[in-house]
């Protein structure tokens, strides 16, 4: 495998010494930003994106191989001083088709490898703002510290779930965010005060002496 890995960068860095590199260089990018991902990984993600690498250096390859059939037939014609614009029409069209046909999209596989990992870098991100949440001298019935523990078991018993987990909550913050932080409570209206109705006051009646 580090043969291998060897190998390809030192072709790379071949093709970009005879400026192969600017046959087409978006291609040529995503081969070189490629291999230095692989070369930073091991086990299953490395077999993928080496498998992935494979196929694009066999594709970079063969535009390698068309330039350099144009660049002899280009000086044989030159000897003899005929040019045939034609053929060369031709092998650039292909060309532009073949860069073209690259630029479409991504690799499906590629892109959810990348979403599982950022995914997975999101969901530690989290975990580490909840335990910087929690006060030093927490209580057991802090509720950053619950919050915390809660997410520290989740991780431990099923780092998937946790995963799901805060993918849901980042998406129900998100609607809440677009709906302008959810709807205000309305405020009760102030109740009336009670209107005291004077009670009439009490005639007394004197006693006249008699």
């Amino acid at each position: 495998m580090t043969g291998d890995a060897t190998q390809v960068r030192a072709t790379l860095d071949a093709w970009r010494a005879q400026g192969a590199d600017r046959l087409d260089p978006v291609r040529f990018h995503r081969l070189d930003a490629l291999e230095r991902r692989a070369a930073a990984l091991d086990g299953d993600a490395r077999a993928l994106l080496d498998a992935r690498l494979a196929t694009l250096l066999d594709g970079f390859t063969e535009i390698v191989a068309r330039a350099d059939e144009a660049a002899i037939a280009c000086d044989t014609t030159r000897a003899t001083g005929q040019m045939p614009r034609g053929a060369l029409g031709g092998l650039v069209e292909r060309l532009a088709r073949d860069a073209q046909a690259d630029r479409r999209g991504l690799d499906p596989e590629l892109i959810d490898y990348f979403r599982t990992m950022w995914s997975k870098v999101r969901t530690e991100q989290q975990y580490r703002q909840s335990l910087d949440q929690v006060p030093r001298n927490a209580g057991p019935l802090n509720s950053n510290s619950l919050v915390h523990r809660s997410l520290a078991t989740m991780r431990e018993l099923s780092p998937e779930y946790l995963q799901q987990f805060l993918s849901y909550i980042d998406a129900l913050a998100w609607l809440e965010d677009l709906s302008g932080g959810g709807a205000q409570p309305e405020k009760e209206a102030p109740r009336a005060k009670a209107t005291k109705v004077a009670k009439p006051a009490r005639k007394t009646t004197r006693t006249k002496a008699r």
